[in-house]
């Protein structure tokens, strides 16, 4: 069997279990649309899956996921901009309360970043990837350059979900959301290794492990 076929499959074991035991739950969706309280931008990396690592539901999640879970600045002359127009659509025609950024650790983007890629193949990844230009350097400001890879890289992934969100501020209807207080902006870190997630605090410019403040609580 090839692996098409194994998904097609996966979609028939789909619809005889999950979709038959929710079926009025996402009829609802069809009949009401969508009303997701969340907007999610995420990594396209194949280990992380939004709604598997939160226990959300179809509906819940309004999902953005690209390489390296970058957001390019605020730019409307631009041709094309998918994640802006995802932001866009979420925001203001969803009117989400919540946007999550979540990076993941052993992240593929952010290591690239310290590698040399040719161009003439990945002439669309190389522009992308300057996205984490400044998460890159303030990483190798902070520990060096003859620092050790793996603190170099965990380092970068976290600095890079920071930036992410300083970029995700320059979105004129974001801001103005964030200032009245009607929509609440949220840096995430998944540690593929352990499945826990990291929230990063702005007060104490660190990311905390919720099952640490829940013990302090």
């Amino acid at each position: 069997m090839n692996k098409i076929s194994a998904l097609l499959e996966g979609n028939e074991l789909f619809q005889k279990s999950y979709f038959k035991k929710h079926e009025k739950e996402l009829l609802e969706l069809v009949t009401n649309g969508q009303n997701p309280k969340a907007l999610f931008i995420g990594c396209a990396d194949s280990r992380v899956v939004p709604s598997l690592i939160t226990s959300t539901n179809p509906g819940e999640l309004f999902v953005l996921q690209n390489v390296g879970n970058f957001v390019a600045p605020y730019k409307p002359d631009e041709d094309y901009h998918a994640t802006a127009s995802g932001i866009e659509y979420a925001v203001t025609e969803l009117n989400v309360s919540e946007i999550i950024i979540c990076g993941h650790t052993h992240c593929g983007a952010i290591e690239t970043l310290y590698k040399n890629i040719d161009d003439k193949k990945f002439i669309h990844t190389k522009k992308w990837l300057s996205l984490g230009d400044k998460a890159k350097g303030l990483a190798l400001l902070a520990l060096g350059k003859d620092a050790e890879e793996s603190a170099l890289l965990r380092l970068t992934e976290r600095l890079s979900v920071i930036t992410q969100i300083e970029n995700l501020l320059t979105y004129p209807f974001v801001k103005e959301r964030v200032d009245n207080r009607t929509l609440y902006i949220h840096g995430w870190m998944y540690d593929i290794e352990t499945g826990e997630i990291e929230y990063y605090d702005p007060d104490e410019h660190e990311f905390v492990s919720l099952q640490e403040t829940k013990k302090e609580s």
